[in-house]
């Protein structure tokens, strides 16, 4: 059994001193107040309509090694590539776009360099993806056409930029795709329930898209789940794989 004994402060802590430091780690504290928090008009029990497709990056694919087990780390990535490929699935987007914006979900954090705002690692993160599309499409188990995955990588290098702030050129990418950005954005959103203030929770009305009412608990859960059992000993591909399960199995 691992040790919980608590050697830091909490995030949750820290976020309400404004301290949180550039490496931010998920702890048993933290997430025991996640959990004590869940919005009271979710489901007790939810599940998945469908599997969905999830993409576990690699470690090897992000700019801070350390930042791998942090709060925009391998397993959010992972959440927000199952996420997304679930509302693209939800919106009836085809098979390639599936694919694709379940591989930007995976590296869209890839670029950080810290789990502050870090602004333009949604650029750096378009830039590896153009560079490494081979490697993450072989990792997915399909292949997506070029011309698709640039789709992606224009989603991937906006996701950090509200839609009010595009600037003329962002603009004009977006409208060459905008499902793939809206969708990216809102699965990005909606695992947000593993930050340690509710405000920064999701908030709905920032998305262009409608998100279906069994995706906020669904996404509540998988973050519980998951993160759990990181804290418990599991990999990341272990508490990933046993997380999205049980919403499968429900």
């Amino acid at each position: 059994m691992p040790d919980r004994t608590h050697h830091r402060a909490c995030l949750r802590d820290l976020a309400q001193q404004h301290r949180l430091p550039d490496h931010q780690p998920m702890d048993q504290m933290t997430l025991e107040w996640i959990v004590r928090n869940r919005p009271v008009n979710f489901v007790a029990a939810p599940s998945l309509p469908r599997p969905g497709l999830m993409l576990v990056p690699e470690r090897s694919w992000f700019a801070a090694p350390r930042l791998t087990g942090s709060n925009h780390g391998i397993r959010h990535n992972a959440r927000v590539s199952l996420l997304a490929a679930l509302l693209a699935e939800e919106l009836g987007l085809d098979g390639d776009d599936i694919a694709a914006v379940c591989a930007a979900g995976a590296v869209h954090d890839c670029r950080r360099l810290d789990d502050r705002d870090d602004p333009g690692h949604g650029q750096r993160a378009a830039s590896w993806f153009r560079q490494h599309a081979a490697t993450v499409t072989k990792a997915l188990g399909r292949a997506v056409p070029a011309a698709v995955l640039e789709r992606a990588a224009q989603a991937i290098a906006v996701h950090d930029v509200p839609y009010s702030r595009f600037t003329v050129h962002q603009e004009h990418a977006y409208r060459q795709a905008p499902h793939l950005t809206d969708v990216l954005k809102a699965a990005d959103c909606m695992d947000r329930y593993r930050l340690p203030l509710r405000r920064w929770w999701p908030d709905t009305t920032r998305l262009r898209i409608a998100v279906p009412d069994w995706l906020p608990p669904a996404a509540f859960t998988l973050v519980v789940h998951s993160e759990q059992a990181a804290l418990d000993g599991a990999t990341h591909h272990q508490a990933l794989t046993a997380a999205h399960q049980t919403l499968i199995t429900r």
